[in-house]
């Protein structure tokens, strides 16, 4: 069994005086050199940061919503956000975002496991019967990686933030999101 498997993770809300830490995380994961240690990395799409502290601030004081904060050995080492939603006929649905593995950590099974976790908190809280979530979609290998852990595409595009630098600085202008959902049970 590897060390992803073995590790005893602590998974706690956010709180406001995790927002420097998270930033950094985020930011480590998705841009720059740094986040090339791992295979999240979306530096050659999209250049500055990945979130800023007050994108953070929101999602931690947002009704309905939680970041959860994931940590190993007392130490940081992912972060997730579940926010609560209904679905087109009323069901309750879950989004799961602004996920992040340390980089040197990514690739041994920790993902999988905080993904899971997600879905079974949405279900046991709040009786979430779908998970949603936005992918870029020219990410075609981490949209495999959900697709197989069971997340659909769905062909529906949404739009990225072009001109928004809080949410990073584009090197193409043929981004967008693509939303993927997996049922619940």
């Amino acid at each position: 069994m590897d060390a992803a498997h073995t590790t005893e993770l602590d998974f706690r809300d956010a709180t406001e005086d995790d927002i420097a830490a998270l930033v950094a995380l985020l930011d480590s994961a998705y841009r720059g050199d740094a986040s090339r240690a791992g295979w999240t990395t979306e530096a050659d799409l999209l250049d500055g940061q990945r979130t800023d502290p007050e994108g953070v601030r929101e999602v931690i004081t947002a009704p309905q919503s939680r970041l959860l904060v994931v940590a190993s050995g007392g130490e940081l080492v992912a972060c997730c956000q579940l926010a609560r939603r209904a679905d087109p006929v009323g069901e309750t649905a879950a989004y799961f975002g602004m996920f992040a593995v340390r980089p040197g950590l990514q690739g041994n099974g920790l993902g999988k496991r905080i993904l899971a976790e997600a879905e079974h908190t949405v279900r046991a809280e709040w009786g979430a019967r779908e998970m949603q979530m936005t992918v870029i979609s020219a990410r075609e290998d981490l949209i495999a990686w959900y697709e197989r852990r069971g997340y659909a595409r769905t062909g529906k595009m949404i739009p990225f933030p072009y001109g928004e630098e809080r949410f990073g600085i584009p090197r193409r202008p043929d981004l967008q999101f693509e939303l993927l959902v997996k049922p619940l049970g």
